[in-house]
Order: C-alpha cells, then structure tokens, then sequence
C-alpha cells in the first residue's frame, strides 16, 4: 500500500506540476511533434529511396516532397492548435482570421501555379529524369531533377537551369528521348549550292556512325538502326540537311556534340564538298576607283 501511495503521490506531483506550468507540457508535445516530423519524413524518404531503385522518375520525386511538404504542413498546424489552446484543429486553421489571411495570401502566389504544374508534368509526363529536352525559348539542358516548384535542367559543363514548374508546363518543347533510353540530338549541316546532295548525305551519315559516341537508336522494323540524313530546304546561299544521333544517357551530351561536329567537319572537307559561309562582294567603279589612286 505505501508503495502504491507513494506511486500515486509522484503521479500526482508530474499532474500538479504540468497544470501549474501548462507552458512546459506544451513545450514537451511540441518536442515530440518535432521529432514525430522528422520520423515520418524520413521514413517517406527511405520509401520512396527503394521504389526508385526499382523505377527512378518525375512523378516518385515529386509525390515524395509533395508527401513530405503535407507531414511538415500537418505538424505545423499541430504545433499552432497547441499554442492557440482550440480543441479542435479545424477550428484552429479556419478560426483565426490572421491565419486565413496568411493562407489566402499564400494561394494568391506563384507557388501554387508551380505545384499544380509540377503535379500535371509528373502525371503526364511529357519527359522523364534523363531526357534532353530543347525548351520553345532555346534553352537546351538534360532533365536532373523536379522539386516542388522547379524543373532542373544540366546544361554545358556544370550550368545548372532551373525553370518553374508552371512556366514550363505552358512551354511547347522537343523531346529528344521520348519513351527511350537513350539521349537524342539534333544537328543541322550547310552545304554549298552545286554540291552532290547523295554524296553529302553519304558522307554525313558515315562520319557520324563513326563516332565512339553515336549509336544505333532509330527504332524500325528490323531494330534498331541509325537516323537517316535529311535535306530539308534550300537557304538564302546554302542546302540545310539534318539528321538526329542518339548516344548513351551517360555521355555528356557537349562531349557528344563536339565529337560529331567534327567528324562531319573534317568528313566533308576530305571529300571536296564546300561548307558555305557569308562573303561580301564589294565592287568600285573605274572611275572612284582612279580618283582614289590620285588622292
């Protein structure tokens, strides 16, 4: 019995000492919700760290933060009913008027146009992590990653392009990896006037199955075989052909680029066909021409 009392009596002490200081209890809950958040989050984190072991894209990034975002949200709110002594959260998050004003001045940003943005691209999927994708504005990158407002582009070397979510969602844009696993770029060669146009795209298509870099990833009925070489328009001084090489996702696409121009450079230099380049022509009379040497 004396044991039993004096465990009575410590319980009660913790309750009259919590209802004496009601500030400490909440500081204590508000330690375990911190800690809760930190739990959770990191369990999501490792949940969605093996499904992309399985799959890696857009949409297993985005619905991790998105799953995340809503936890740290949740505690939050937690956090504020607590201190706001409500007992209900409900009442908590629509009660308070400066709280609706916070809120309805959040939904009035960008913010929510580039999480509704990332949500559309993330169902959708018009390109996945590893796609080199060329934007209507000219910016060409490879697609690294997607956050919460964010589409991040590799761009040359270490440039880093980060566009938002909304903007590029309303962006029209060229995939060069669709549904592949390979990375696709498009080229564009000018020949001169004259020239022998089967030659010139003989020429360009072995220089570029040459390439270390270049491989075979133009799907057709018999597999997979390289692009063809196009001759695509008659230019104001020049024949544009154009054709698409496909290369290993790893490779950087500079590296690839470079290569290729190169070979086809050099490919049509040795075999006599002229690389057209913009020349002035300037004509003087007889007669300034006479005056001048006078002077």
């Amino acid at each position: 019995m004396t044991n039993a009392a004096e465990g009575a009596s410590v319980w009660e002490r913790v309750f009259g000492f919590f209802a004496e200081y009601p500030i400490v209890l909440g500081l204590i809950i508000i330690v375990f919700i911190i800690l809760g958040i930190w739990i959770m989050i990191r369990i999501n984190h490792a949940i969605f760290r093996r499904i992309r072991r399985k799959r890696e894209g857009l949409n297993t990034r985005f619905f991790e933060r998105i799953i995340s975002a809503v936890i740290l949200i949740g505690g939050i709110i937690l956090i504020i009913s607590i201190f706001s002594g409500e007992s209900s959260i409900w009442r908590t998050v629509l009660g308070g008027t400066a709280l609706v004003s916070a809120v309805l001045a959040f939904a009035a940003q960008d913010v929510i146009k580039d999480i509704l943005g990332g949500l559309m691209i993330s169902l959708y999927k018009p390109f996945e992590i590893g796609n080199r994708v060329e934007l209507e504005d000219g910016t060409v990158g490879i697609v690294k990653d997607i956050t919460m407002r964010h589409v991040i582009l590799d761009g040359m070397d270490t440039q880093k392009i980060v566009i938002p979510n909304s903007k590029i969602n309303l962006m029209r844009l060229k995939n060069f990896s669709f549904h592949s696993q390979y990375r696709g770029a498009q080229f564009t060669f000018y020949i001169a006037y004259g020239s022998d146009i089967d030659k010139a795209i003989r020429v360009i298509r072995e220089a570029v199955i040459s390439s270390q870099y270049s491989i075979p990833g133009k799907q057709t009925a018999s597999g997979e075989d390289y692009a063809d070489v196009y001759f695509m328009a008659y230019e104001e001084s020049s024949l544009r052909l154009m054709t698409t090489v496909y290369f290993e996702a790893a490779t950087p696409s500079e590296v690839a680029i470079s290569d290729i121009n190169r070979k086809v450079n050099q490919a049509l230099r040795e075999n006599g066909i002229e690389i057209p380049y913009q020349y002035v022509n300037v004509i003087q009379k007889r007669e300034e021409l006479h005056a001048s040497v006078k002077k």
